[in-house]
């Protein structure tokens, strides 16, 4: 029955697509021009946030200068008004000064005749009258001219506080137009860089999306190249066993856990460690959009196989959050390896499973952009010590064609 199993009558399976190299280098220039054009509009939308930046700035000093030009424009009023109340008050004190000495003079000399002397008073009708007409006396005496003199000088003055208060609260009116001016044309000019940072960025959602699609597309490409040429590799070790002399059959295979058989242990890495998957690699244990990448991402078409690279037991299998599905490996050192996004898996949680065993296959399922699978280390066991999975697999042999480091 084991012959049965990995002999050669087993059904052929069908070539995968085989992407010419033109197909590939079209996506390759397509990703490499719409690369160009995020860094472009990368670079238009960081001047347009400058912009806005040093606008923001000249429309707060702009309303902070019309707040100044309002409240001297308020205080320039209030200067103004004071000095017309007391250019009204000379102006009535002079005219009611020049009145009375006016009255009086007019009925002393109906009276009398003269504008002196003590006829004047003698034609007083009562005592209140005399002192009045006394007073009057006085102001037509040598004094009057001089109180008169003063009524006109304190009116003067009064007119020229006036006109420079007057001419001070059309200047401070002039300001505050001009600052009122200034920061409505800054707040034009921030509402104009606003909206051009705004229409940057949504260019710039458009083009990262143009991107993420031509990179998706370039990497489906080259997982079915890589697909094809693991399906030609083993077709052509199908084939040498075929003609090869007839041997004592291997009984090596299982069921696995979802009922698929076991197939022979993964390819081996350039230092004879055992190779995850045959794909190429996408992304580093790097800084990316922001955030950390807690692994390396390995694109490959859905079903490439998915090998443990060293021997340890499966502490967790199925379902999890972000990778829809994943599996988790604790070795004996103590470190973990995840392996997420995976499309199915074939191993339990508890199983011990042998460096190079056939665990899972890659997919894209969870969070994922294209078909890949995700790898993390977790150093000293589940989710203690995340570290960058490339020198743990060169410690245990596994060199990998890898722009990660």
């Amino acid at each position: 029955m084991a012959a049965a199993l990995v002999g050669v009558t087993s059904p052929a399976v069908a070539a995968p697509a085989n992407p010419g190299d033109a197909q590939i280098s079209a996506a390759q220039q397509a990703q490499d021009a719409a690369a160009a054009e995020v860094g472009q509009a990368a670079a238009e939308l960081a001047a347009a946030q400058a912009e806005r930046e040093r606008a923001n700035a000249i429309a707060m000093a702009a309303a902070d200068a019309q707040l100044v030009a309002e409240a001297a424009l308020e205080r320039a009023q209030q200067d103004a008004d004071v000095a017309t109340a007391n250019l009204t008050a000379a102006i009535a004190a002079a005219n009611a000064a020049q009145a009375a000495v006016n009255e009086v003079a007019a009925q002393t000399y109906m009276r009398s005749g003269d504008l002196g002397g003590l006829s004047a008073l003698l034609y007083a009708e009562n005592p209140s009258e005399m002192l009045q007409q006394a007073a009057a006396l006085e102001y037509l005496s040598a004094g009057r001219s001089e109180v008169l003199a003063e009524a006109g000088r304190a009116r003067v003055q009064m007119a020229n506080a006036d006109s420079e208060a007057r001419a001070r609260l059309a200047q401070q009116q002039a300001a505050e137009q001009e600052a009122a001016a200034a920061q409505a044309a800054a707040s034009a000019q921030l509402a104009q860089a606003e909206a051009a940072v705004a229409d940057m960025a949504t260019r710039d959602a458009v083009l990262q999306q143009q991107l993420q699609d031509a990179q998706i597309r370039l990497l489906q490409l080259q997982g079915e190249r890589n697909a094809y040429q693991v399906w030609a590799a083993q077709q052509a070790a199908a084939a040498a066993r075929q003609n090869a002399p007839t041997s004592t059959p291997r009984s090596s295979t299982s069921p696995t856990a979802t009922g698929t058989p076991q197939s022979s242990p993964g390819p081996q890495g350039s230092a004879g460690g055992t190779r995850i998957t045959a794909g190429r690699f996408t992304s580093c244990y790097e800084m990316r959009w922001g955030t950390m990448h807690n692994g390396v991402d390995i694109a490959a078409p859905i079903g490439t196989p998915i090998y443990a690279p060293a021997a340890g037991r499966v502490v967790r299998a199925g379902s999890a959050t972000g990778f829809g599905l994943a599996v988790y490996i604790q070795h004996d050192d103590g470190s973990v390896t995840v392996y997420g996004h995976i499309n199915d898996y074939f191993v339990t949680t508890g199983e011990r499973v042998a460096a190079g065993q056939l665990i899972a296959e890659v997919g894209n399922r969870g969070q994922s952009t294209g078909p890949h699978v995700h790898v993390e280390v977790h150093s000293r066991g589940m989710y203690q010590g995340r570290t960058n999975p490339m020198p743990w697999l060169r410690a245990r042999g596994v060199e990998l064609d890898s722009p990660c480091n």
